[in-house]
């Protein structure tokens, strides 16, 4: 019987970790390569890969606004299930545009 709990435990010990990895935040310091307006993501690039981050409802009016070729700074929550990572934040570094900075849920 001890011998079984020990092993449940190990079994939800490793669980643990596994899904607290699944809503890491990261960030990106990136130039934005493109913007796909219909599928509400932005094409960005970083240590030698390209690869589509997703715009939040709450981004989809500000992201035109911006800079193609502009460097931005993109705090996205990754995401399992080969979903691409969500824009949480972000901050035009270099670029002309009326939305320097997104926090979420409004441009400032």
């Amino acid at each position: 019987m001890l011998h079984m709990r020990t092993i449940l435990l190990a079994g939800l010990l490793t669980l643990v970790p596994t899904n607290a990895l699944l809503a890491e935040d990261k960030s990106f310091y990136s130039p934005v390569i493109n913007l796909d307006m219909e599928n509400h993501r932005v094409l960005i690039s970083t240590l030698g890969s390209v690869f589509w981050i997703e715009v939040p409802e709450a981004g989809h009016p500000h992201m035109e606004k911006l800079p193609v070729s502009g460097l931005v700074d993109f705090v996205v929550e990754m995401r399992a299930n080969g979903q691409p990572p969500l824009i949480k934040t972000w901050k035009v570094k270099s670029g002309d545009s009326t939305c320097m900075y997104f926090n979420g849920k409004e441009c400032k």
